[in-house]
This record gives C-alpha cells, sequence and structure tokens, in this order.
C-alpha cells in the first residue's frame, strides 16, 4: 500500500536527519567556542525546522491514512508518535530555542542552553525512530 510506504519514508527521513544533528552535527558543534557555537546553531536551527517539520505531518497524515484504508493499529500509533514531534518542540524545546534566538552575545549562559537543546532535540530522535519502527511492523503485517 503506498500512503503507508510513503508514511515509512517519511518517518525514516524524519529519523535519519534527527539521528544525524544528535550524533553529528551537535556534538562537532560543541567543539566550537561560544560565539561560533551560538553563531552555527540559529541558522541550523531553521534549516532544520523547514526541512523536520513538514516531514512530521506530512508522515502523520500518511499513516492515518494507511490505518482508515487497512485498519492496522500500527498506522496510528506510528502517526502519533511522529506527530509527537510537535507538541514536544512546541511545548518543551521552543522556549530553550526563543532564550537562544534572542542571545546576541555568546557565552557560558549559551553554551549551558545548548547543551540542554541536544538534550531535548534527542527526544525528537527518539519519537521518530519509534514512529519509524510501528510503520515498519505495520507495512510488514499480513
Amino acid at each position: 500500500m503506498l500512503s503507508g510506504l510513503l508514511a515509512l519514508v517519511s518517518a525514516t527521513v524524519f529519523t535519519g536527519a534527527a539521528m544525524y544533528v544528535s550524533l553529528v552535527e551537535q556534538p562537532a558543534r560543541l567543539l566550537l567556542d561560544d560565539q561560533a557555537l551560538l553563531a552555527e546553531w540559529k541558522p541550523a536551527y531553521k534549516r532544520g525546522t523547514s526541512m523536520q517539520a513538514p516531514l512530521a505531518i506530512i508522515g502523520f497524515l500518511l499513516g492515518l491514512l494507511a490505518w482508515w484504508q487497512t485498519g492496522k493499529i500500527a498506522w496510528i500509533v506510528g502517526a502519533i508518535l511522529l506527530v509527537a514531534n510537535w507538541p514536544v518542540t512546541l511545548l518543551v524545546i521552543m522556549p530553550v530555542n526563543r532564550r537562544l534566538l534572542a542571545i546576541d552575545r555568546a557565552g557560558p549562559e549559551s553554551r549551558g542552553l545548548l547543551v540542554k537543546w541536544g538534550s531535548l532535540h534527542a527526544l525528537r530522535s527518539a519519537l521518530g525512530v519509534a514512529a519509524s519502527i510501528a510503520f515498519l511492523f505495520a507495512s510488514l503485517q499480513v
């Protein structure tokens, strides 16, 4: 079923991007001095948002469509896990994002916030992995 496979693709692309940030970009970024760290994070955050936010919504909608077409509960579970990134981002991560975006002169405070941001971003990676697993399970059910 095409909708389910596309939901799985959306979830895995989302997850790949989130995992890249968590496992590669964030650790490398933390090796920079405070000013360069903040200067690199700001545009990376904006670009990442413009890519990951639509993937979560598209995967969610496709997962709902696959559930509606098949009745398999794993599709709706994956859809909910994937779209859960929106409230997690808005309620948990966004306050840190706003504080970071408001900082003009980097220092220990901005570094501490960016370390916290990295830990919070790992939630997005975990939700993506869980959604991808749910979609994979649903797609393998006969």
